[in-house]
């Protein structure tokens, strides 16, 4: 028998993935937290043993990802929910007209259950293990708009319940960062058209069966470990789903 025709070949990995890979690591462990200045390319570079080049080769890449920013004349920082840019990097819903002036989110409930089988097959948790279910209502310039269903593993949101959304004037992505350290960098959606049922027709102010669009989300920290699934129910009566693509 031909080993080799049965072995498969060694993946290789271009110098500067691995310098990535080791800086994404030193993201995980609190190296250098969300709004960090991390150190120099010089530095980083003699303490990988590499050139300035593949350093600034794997920041550029990191940037890309939006894990660092770089900020002229002041260095390169861990990218943070705490950045007013941030708001609206994983919100996608527009008006059919003009712009959105006013936002306001309302928790509605928070409460604890058991992970069933859809929960676990999303977030990786076996079936039975603690979590946190929230439900909060988006409304633009007082007019409902949409209503986030949210799973989250118990054990990072420890405390998290309805008075503690309730007194928080953060988004929920700065919450998780600054009162859990869990700082969600990439998230995948999956779209498709429902009839709004009698809990989300009541909270969006719409007739039970009206369309709705339902946007599944799970986001990810780091390691690529997924630690949110969220249901958005949006209303398609003034609003739209937007993406723009490049």
């Amino acid at each position: 028998m031909n080993r080799a025709a049965t072995t498969p070949s060694p993946t290789f990995s271009p110098l500067y993935r691995q310098i990535k890979d080791l800086m994404v690591r030193s993201l995980e462990l609190g190296e250098w937290g969300p709004g960090d200045a991390i150190p120099s390319e010089s530095e980083l570079a003699a303490r990988f043993s590499v050139s300035q080049g593949t350093v600034r080769k794997a920041i550029d890449e990191m940037a890309a990802e939006n894990l660092l920013v770089r900020r002229q004349g002041k260095g390169t920082f861990v990218s943070t929910h705490n950045d007013p840019r941030s708001l609206f990097r994983f919100l996608r819903l527009q008006p059919n007209e003009g712009e959105i002036d006013q936002s306001i989110s309302e928790p509605v409930e928070c409460w604890r259950a058991k992970a069933g089988q859809d929960v676990s097959r999303v977030l990786g948790l076996a079936v039975g293990t603690p979590i946190t279910i929230l439900r909060r209502l988006l409304s633009f310039d007082g007019e409902p708009a949409l209503v986030d269903e949210i799973y989250l593993p118990s054990d990072l949101f420890p405390d998290l319940s309805l008075d503690v959304l309730q007194h928080n004037d953060m988004s929920l992505y700065r919450l998780y960062e600054n009162r859990y350290g869990v700082r969600m960098i990439r998230a995948e959606e999956r779209i498709r058209a429902i009839a709004a049922d009698k809990v989300n027709g009541e909270l969006l102010k719409v007739p039970e069966g009206s369309p709705l669009l339902l946007v599944e989300r799970v986001a990810f920290t780091y390691g690529n470990k997924p630690v949110e699934w969220r249901r958005g129910f949006y209303a398609t009566n003034r609003y739209h789903y937007f993406n723009e693509l490049s």
